[in-house]
């Protein structure tokens, strides 16, 4: 199948509605809001299904190995390369519907949930039970469990606390021959066969479609601390980074954001950013008040070590709300400058940051495009953001140049193409440059062993 082949045709329509009991959509006006994700790529699917239950799942996958047309799972769309884009038409399996938290234990400290669950609605529920689910992509409010699967997803908290499939301790899955599994279950131990369960966690709906999850939860952190590091001085913002991180500290968050983000976010927000500051570091601790005090003054100290221009500390819940509504803000923000923002999240190690920081700066400027960079330091994740105008095609020719180069500046500083974000489509041609033809070759055996017909989510992570 060929980039916008579609093999749907009257018949199949109707065999798709038959399993689905009615919950399918020909709508050309629904239709099109299943056509994108928060990528700039958009193609229209044939029909989209509403299932219920794993089986009518299964029942839809077992008749598209036998009539070959594309399946493409979706779960609140929020991907940023490509991932639930139906490059091929065909059918969306909209997971929104199957949203039931089926479990709670917090003996066990575990939840059984469906795909369809809002990652921030089961943190918000596990929290007042005195529980936490710690893995927090910046969609969180929107985004789903079974999305957040499909694409391992991070966030800011990932730094201290892992990512999603850290708390991944069982699935049920619908493969794409038709058949459901279940792999790992309620035990935190569990080394019976391949570890399929970690295995799905960022395989971006092309291995099967998860549509139930038992995940990890924690006992919630008892305090926390939240601070805002001024420098004048990119490079020292940076080594401060590593500097905090070796020097003993492991905070729950430790993120950046440089001039232009923070002007974006002030000019938004009002939050009392500092205009005149070359970047910023918020960070944030948690665990007993005792140990938060201690960490919040050591790395206080070693900021001004590192010529921090000044260490504010949020002194209420109120002051710690407002700086982290002003990390949540970035993206809204910069959305006011230009009519698109093409974010990426090329990662390095820690000691790394501060040669990234430099050659995106670099890159940008060479390029005549403007880059806000933030993003996640204490894990080496950026997300430098260019600010663009799609209908300038003289922009966006030196914008796919530029890119080009941010990838190659990533591997050649020990990087990788993406800390969350996955390859889906849009960074599927050069994934090669990192793991090479043999790479390549055998992620496609893989592909082609669960998938013969290959119609789980064709033109993913391979072209």
């Amino acid at each position: 199948m060929e980039e916008g082949e579609h093999k749907i045709n009257s018949k199949l329509v109707k065999m798709v509605k038959r399993i689905f009991r009615g919950a399918v959509s020909t709508c050309k006006e629904e239709l099109a809001c299943y056509a994108y994700d928060a990528s700039l790529e958009s193609s229209n699917p044939d029909l989209v299904a509403y299932p219920q239950d794993a089986e009518q799942i299964a029942n839809l996958m077992d008749l598209a190995q036998r009539e070959g047309f594309p399946v493409v799972p979706r779960g609140a769309g929020t991907g940023l390369s490509g991932g639930s884009v139906p490059l091929r038409g065909g059918v969306i399996v909209s997971l929104q519907k199957m949203n039931r938290i089926r479990e709670i234990d917090c003996k066990n400290c575990l939840a059984i949930v469906e795909a369809g669950v809002v990652t921030g609605n089961l943190q918000e529920i596990v929290w007042k039970k005195g529980m936490f689910y710690p893995p927090d992509p910046g969609s969180a409010q929107v985004c789903t469990i079974g999305g957040n699967i499909a694409e391992n997803a991070g966030g800011p908290r990932a730094l201290k606390y892992g990512v999603t499939r850290d708390y991944l301790l069982g699935l049920e899955i619908v493969t794409p021959t038709g058949d459901i599994i279940r792999t790992g279950g309620k035990t935190l131990k569990n080394v019976t066969g391949y570890d399929l369960t970690r295995f799905m966690a960022g395989s971006e709906g092309t291995l099967g479609i998860v549509t139930q999850a038992t995940v990890k939860l924690l006992p919630s952190p008892r305090s926390a601390g939240t601070l805002m590091l001024t420098f004048s001085d990119l490079d020292k913002a940076a080594h401060t980074v590593c500097n905090i991180i070796s020097g003993g500290v492991l905070p729950t968050t430790l993120e950046f954001m440089d001039n232009l983000t923070i002007r974006c976010v002030e000019d938004y927000l009002h939050a009392g950013l500092p205009l005149d500051a070359a970047a910023i570091l918020l960070v944030e601790v948690d665990g007993r008040k005792e140990v938060v005090d201690m960490d919040l003054e050591e790395i206080c100290t070693l900021a001004k070590i590192n010529g921090a221009v000044s260490v504010r500390r949020a002194v209420n819940q109120e002051e710690r709300d407002l700086l982290w509504r002003a990390r949540r803000s970035v993206s809204a923000s910069l959305s006011r400058i230009k009519p698109a923002k093409i974010s990426e999240d090329a990662t390095v190690p820690r000691s790394r940051i501060p040669d990234l920081v430099r050659s995106l700066h670099d890159i940008a400027r060479r390029y005549e495009l403007r880059v806000a960079v933030f993003g996640h330091a204490g894990d080496g994740n950026l997300h430098p953001n260019f600010l663009v105008d799609i209908r300038d095609q003289e922009e966006m020719k030196r914008l796919k140049k530029a890119v080009e180069e941010l990838f190659q500046v990533a591997l050649e500083l020990d990087g990788t193409l993406s800390g969350e974000h996955g390859i889906g489509y849009t960074k599927a041609s050069f994934l090669e440059n990192e793991i090479g033809a043999s790479g390549i070759k055998f992620l496609s055996s893989l592909k082609r062993a669960v998938d013969p017909a290959g119609v789980l989510n064709p033109g993913k992570i391979f072209k």
